[in-house]
């Protein structure tokens, strides 16, 4: 372990050391989803996971995230799949759909298949809130130790 704050506060966290994991990221809103996937990053690489045994895709938009954490799922070569996105609500109600569409299909993955894959989407109310989310409150940090749980939990049925 480091001295990375939110990784104390975790309570107890499984070796995460011969752990595999995918990490899908959207371009749309980059500064915010970045500074997810750095908070994700960095955590995963203080739970002892190796550079080598995380892999990082992006896709256009928040909604892209459903397929490409199904075709990473389908090849197998992780424990789990981190999606990580931000929605900010605008005027019109695409924003409900997008965030509908997305959650949806996330969750149908986690029902029908073999891994986790664990909702990072931000969904804001303005662009301020988001990079609070995703800055101080580490959001992406966040994600990455829920990750680590939900293989740790899976594993456990081995």
């Amino acid at each position: 372990m480091s001295d990375f704050s939110l990784l104390q506060n975790a309570g107890e966290l499984p070796d995460a050391g011969n752990m595999r994991f995918g990490i899908i990221v959207t371009e749309w809103n980059r500064p915010i989803t970045d500074a997810l996937l750095k908070g994700a990053l960095d955590a995963l690489k203080a739970c002892g996971v190796s550079e080598s045994s995380i892999s990082v895709r992006r896709v256009p938009g928040s909604f892209e995230l459903v397929y490409g954490c199904s075709r990473m799922a389908q090849h197998g070569y992780t424990d789990a799949i981190i999606a990580l996105g931000c929605v900010i609500r605008g005027d019109t109600p695409h924003f409900d759909y997008i965030c509908s569409g997305t959650t949806e299909g996330l969750v149908h993955l986690n029902l029908e298949g073999k891994i986790p894959v664990i909702n990072g989407v931000l969904t804001v109310n303005t662009e301020e809130q988001a990079l609070e989310r995703a800055n101080r409150m580490n959001k992406g940090a966040e994600f990455a130790i829920t990750a680590v749980k939900m293989v740790a939990y899976a594993h456990s049925f081995d």
